[in-house]
């Protein structure tokens, strides 16, 4: 009987390259050549922005993401007085103040946010037991307005105390909260303020204090530049 079993096919062999690219064979690619390395930027002299700050203002969200973008630029926060802040702006950079400031050709002012108003008396009082207040429910009640007042004057149906000008909030609120009389401030004043034996409601529809940041325009620098763009919004990115 035959042997049926068949070899395997041989591979048949390629084709042979031509002579001419056997003597022109195809030239090899070139490796990518480095990137030079960037000199790095020299380092900022370390500083500080003198930032001013009138009582109740609250810049806590601006100062952390100073922080976070100029950790090189110390923030130096400097306490002012409302009654003084027009004087005190020549002895920072900018500052948080509160309206009306005196305006002039030398000073720039961006009004940010306004403050409702509240009224404190003590805890015990009548007043409390509402959840805010109108002018109406003020009728009769003795109003103390502190050397240190924010708001101006005020039309409600208010009587004047019978004893000197209490020169401080603080030292007011101290004193409404023994029962004697009653105070108007902004919110962020009552809060600072607060005491276990006084408590504060809305006052509807009552004057509103606005907030402003205000700098000499002849020391309108670039950190100064910076933390004006942090108060708006801008990114670190976004330009001027």
């Amino acid at each position: 009987m035959k042997n049926d079993r068949r070899r395997p096919a041989r591979p048949r062999p390629g084709k042979p390259a031509s002579k001419k690219a056997q003597q022109n064979p195809a030239p090899r690619k070139a490796a990518p050549k480095k990137p030079s390395p960037q000199p790095r930027p020299a380092p900022e002299e370390p500083r500080t922005l003198r930032l001013g700050l009138v009582p109740g203002t609250t810049p806590g969200r601006w100062i952390d993401t100073w922080k976070e973008r100029m950790p090189h630029v110390e923030l130096e926060l400097v306490p002012m007085s409302f009654a003084e802040q027009r004087e005190q702006l020549a002895e920072v950079d900018l500052a948080l103040v509160r309206l009306p400031v005196a305006r002039a050709d030398d000073l720039h002012v961006i009004p940010l946010y306004d403050e409702l108003p509240v009224v404190i008396a003590a805890k015990e009082s009548h007043l409390m037991a509402a959840d805010e207040l109108t002018a109406d429910d003020l009728a009769g009640e003795v109003l103390i307005t502190p050397g240190d007042d924010v708001l101006g004057p005020l039309d409600v149906p208010t009587v004047p105390p019978r004893f000197p000008t209490i020169e401080t909030t603080e030292d007011a609120v101290a004193t409404v909260a023994s029962g004697v009389g009653i105070l108007i401030v902004p919110m962020s004043l009552a809060r600072l303020h607060k005491r276990k034996d006084a408590d504060y409601r809305m006052l509807r529809d009552g004057p509103t204090s606005t907030v402003a940041l205000a700098w000499p325009r002849d020391i309108t620098t670039p950190d100064v530049e910076t933390f004006i763009g942090i108060v708006r919004g801008r990114t670190a990115n976004s330009s001027r």
